[in-house]
């Protein structure tokens, strides 16, 4: 019996893609909706987060199931999830925020990279979480948190194989990528608390009930004039870290999948051996050095 392992991603199968769909249409619709309710809604996020936490977490769940089923994955998968997460939820407070220095964002983008999508998004979502357990920001944009960092993990493995892309051109593609995600993530995180903040000036501020396109509009201006230098911190750490130690980190993560033996298809190799099914007692005689010569 032999192994052949892939440092491809692990690929999304039609259970993992379907629980995907269906939590990011929870996702989309719990950052979307105040821009599509009325005057009169009473907008608060503090007031839904705790049911999308509580429809996330179970979500979550359905997707590393659903990973594991059309992989034919175990446990050690789940193991190495975890591990993930623990570094990555270490590595948040290092940067403490500080003009957008924030050093886990290069470790979720090389970790969905070799995870894959479905495994991407759980690690992201699950690293947000144990990053607010552990600095102390749990508040109503946990959730939220979540649902962004997940997405941003998903799309690092939605990246071209590295059979098409491979080496230093792996690399610069994963520090584009981190960058653009950098700004995709500050982006959607600004949209949460935007709706909610008063006292803003009149071309910046969200106005409820107003066109969408109008409101739209004048979320762009609030995120240029208050959120796109922090950005920009967050994604220039984001590529001078993936350049400099992404090449070593993607050598160790593939190592660990490969011993982990996640999509690594099985074949059995008779040595020459001779392999017999007699057709009336339905029984099978199989020699080889893979068996040690013994007769089934």
């Amino acid at each position: 019996m032999s192994r052949r392992p892939s440092n491809r991603p692990l690929r999304i199968g039609p259970r993992a893609a379907a629980a995907l769909v269906l939590v990011s249409l929870v996702g989309v619709a719990a950052f979307g909706w105040p821009l599509l309710a009325d005057a009169q809604s009473g907008l608060a996020h503090s007031q839904d987060a705790p049911w999308l936490f509580a429809a996330l977490l179970p979500l979550l769940v359905a997707v590393v199931v659903a990973t594991i089923a059309d992989q034919g994955m175990d446990a050690k998968a789940v193991a190495m999830l975890g591990v993930l997460a623990a570094v990555g939820a270490a590595l948040r407070p290092l940067g403490a925020g500080t003009a957008g220095l924030e050093p886990m964002f290069f470790l979720m983008v090389l970790a969905g990279r070799v995870l894959g999508p479905g495994f991407g998004f759980v690690l992201g979502s699950v690293t947000m979480f144990a990053s607010a357990l552990l600095t102390g920001g749990v508040g109503p944009w946990m959730p939220f948190q979540m649902l962004a960092m997940g997405w941003f993990s998903l799309g690092a493995g939605l990246l071209p194989g590295p059979e098409r892309i491979r080496g230093r051109a792996e690399l610069w593609m994963l520090a584009a990528y981190g960058f653009a995600g950098a700004f995709a993530y500050g982006f959607v995180m600004n949209l949460q608390g935007w709706v909610i903040i008063p006292g803003m000036g009149q071309g910046i501020s969200f106005h409820p009930g107003e066109p969408l396109a109008a409101n739209l509009v004048r979320f762009v201006a609030y995120y240029l004039a208050t959120s796109l230098g922090w950005d920009l911190g967050r994604g220039a750490l984001t590529v001078v870290l993936t350049l400099a130690l992404g090449g070593t980190v993607l050598r160790a993560l593939r190592r660990a999948t490969r011993k982990a033996a996640f999509d690594a298809p099985v074949s059995f190799d008779s040595g020459g051996a001779e392999v017999r099914e007699p057709a009336e007692t339905g029984t099978r005689t199989a020699t080889g050095s893979e068996f040690g010569g013994l007769a089934r």
